[in-house]
C-alpha cells in the first residue's frame, strides 16, 4: 500500500511539474505571438503610410500633367496660333520646315523643343536680331538669314508673335 501511495504521489508530482513547463512554454509562445502581431501591425502601418504618400505624389503628378495638357490645348486652339499657322504657310516657311521631319531646315518640333529648353526668343531671331540656336551650320544660317531679310522683312511684330506661338504649340 505504501508503494501504491508513493507511486501515486510520484505520478502526481510529475504531472504537476510537466504542467508548469507546459504553462511556461505556452506563455513564451503567447508572448512571441503578441510580439509578432505588434511588429506586423507596425509594418502594415508603415506600408499604408508609404502607399498614401505614393498615391499623393502620383495624384500631384497627374494634376500637373493635366494642367500642362490643358494649357497646351488652350494655346494650340487660340486664334493667335491659328493665325500663326496660316502665316507660316502663306510666307512659305513650310517649304523648308515640316512638322516632325528636317527638310531644308529643322522640324517645327525640334525648333519648339530647343526654344523651350533654352528659353530663347524666337521673335528676335525671326527679326534677325538674335543668333540661331537650333541649327547653327553656316550654310543653314545663310539660308535662314536670306529668308529673314527677304520673306520676313515686312512681317509685322504681331504676325511674328503669331508665327512663334504656332511653332511653340507644336509638340
Amino acid at each position: 500500500m505504501k508503494k501504491l501511495v508513493l507511486s501515486v504521489l510520484v505520478v502526481v508530482a510529475l504531472v504537476m511539474t510537466s504542467c508548469g513547463k507546459a504553462k511556461e512554454a505556452a506563455d513564451k509562445t503567447a508572448g512571441a505571438a503578441n510580439e509578432a502581431v505588434e511588429k506586423t501591425g507596425e509594418a502594415v502601418k508603415e506600408a499604408a503610410k508609404k502607399t498614401g504618400e505614393a498615391v499623393k505624389e502620383g495624384a500631384e503628378a497627374v494634376k500637373e500633367g493635366a494642367e500642362k495638357a490643358a494649357e497646351a490645348t488652350k494655346e494650340a486652339l487660340s486664334p493667335k496660333v491659328a493665325k500663326g499657322k496660316e502665316l507660316f504657310a502663306a510666307k512659305t516657311c513650310n517649304t523648308c520646315h515640316a512638322l516632325d521631319t528636317k527638310v531644308v531646315g529643322p522640324s517645327l518640333k525640334d525648333i519648339a523643343a530647343k526654344y523651350a529648353e533654352t528659353n530663347g526668343n524666337m521673335v528676335q531671331f525671326l527679326k534677325g536680331k538674335a543668333d540661331p540656336i537650333v541649327d547653327t551650320d553656316t550654310g543653314q544660317v545663310a539660308v535662314m538669314k536670306a529668308n529673314i531679310d527677304g520673306i520676313l522683312k515686312d512681317v509685322k511684330p504681331d504676325e511674328l508673335q503669331a508665327i512663334a506661338a504656332y511653332i511653340r504649340s507644336v509638340k
